[in-house]
């Protein structure tokens, strides 16, 4: 990730099933390049976490996929998240000065309404993590979303104004560099803003386990990407193991 420069080459589609799943075909076809992006206007079968969809339509919302060579172990898989998800809330942040936080694991959240998501698909070979394939979706035109059962808001709904799509994407690449770049000369610095914007931290919350339903504090994120709580005992939770009750 040396002086990873973001949206060169800068692939832009009208229509396409997963951004994704393009990307990753760029990879098994040996046309990958570190940087790149891929930028679809229509999304026919995006995906997004716990198997849930993302699609769009028209020119509503920025969907697109960043293929990135990281520089570390498998370990590290969780603080390079962390990195992605501090670079798309400080892209949002800039439009949008307050209430902007990051849900665990790496959802943009404006109060308590998903404003945009990420889901990282890791390529691995022979033990070693040969790519990332960092899919973003994030709400900015779209008024209209009565068909999706989370609540949802966009950048136009919270500020009034229409956005250019294709110009905020390549803005967004820029924050995405800060990111990646904070966690390779600081890590630490990248754990400290992920928390510093953590949705609901140190605040209680409703979590569902399988059939039961509990109230815990949230308390953190540990670098393997677990949820630390806190209801009098300390609980970790694995990503995708407990359900938010917002």
């Amino acid at each position: 990730m040396q002086n990873l420069k973001i949206g060169i080459p800068f692939i832009e589609l009208q229509q396409v099933d997963s951004t994704n799943n393009y990307a990753t075909a760029l990879v098994r076809a040996g046309m990958a390049q570190s940087g790149t992006v891929v930028l679809a206007h229509e999304q026919t079968k995006g995906r997004g976490q716990r198997s849930k969809s993302w699609n769009t339509k028209g020119s509503g919302n920025i969907t697109m996929s960043v293929l990135i060579t990281p520089d570390r172990g498998l370990e590290k898989m969780f603080l390079f998240s962390m990195a992605v998800a501090a670079g798309v809330h400080r892209f949002f942040n800039n439009h949008v000065p307050d209430d902007v936080t990051i849900k665990w694991p790496n959802d943009l959240y404006w109060r308590d309404r998903k404003a945009g998501g990420i889901l990282i698909e890791n390529i691995i070979q022979n033990g070693e993590w040969k790519y990332s394939v960092v899919g973003i979706g994030i709400n900015i035109n779209q008024t209209d979303f009565a068909a999706i059962v989370t609540k949802a808001v966009s950048l136009k709904q919270i500020t009034g104004r229409d956005y250019d799509v294709l110009l905020l994407a390549k803005e967004l690449c820029g924050h995405l560099e800060w990111g990646i770049g904070l966690l390779m000369r600081h890590e630490e610095a990248v754990v400290h803003y992920y928390h510093q914007h953590l949705f609901m931290k140190d605040a209680e919350v409703r979590l569902k386990k399988e059939n039961r339903v509990f109230s815990t504090i949230v308390k953190g994120v540990n670098a393997s990407g677990e949820l630390i709580t806190n209801n009098g005992i300390e609980a970790l939770f694995s990503v995708g193991e407990v359900e938010w009750l917002l």
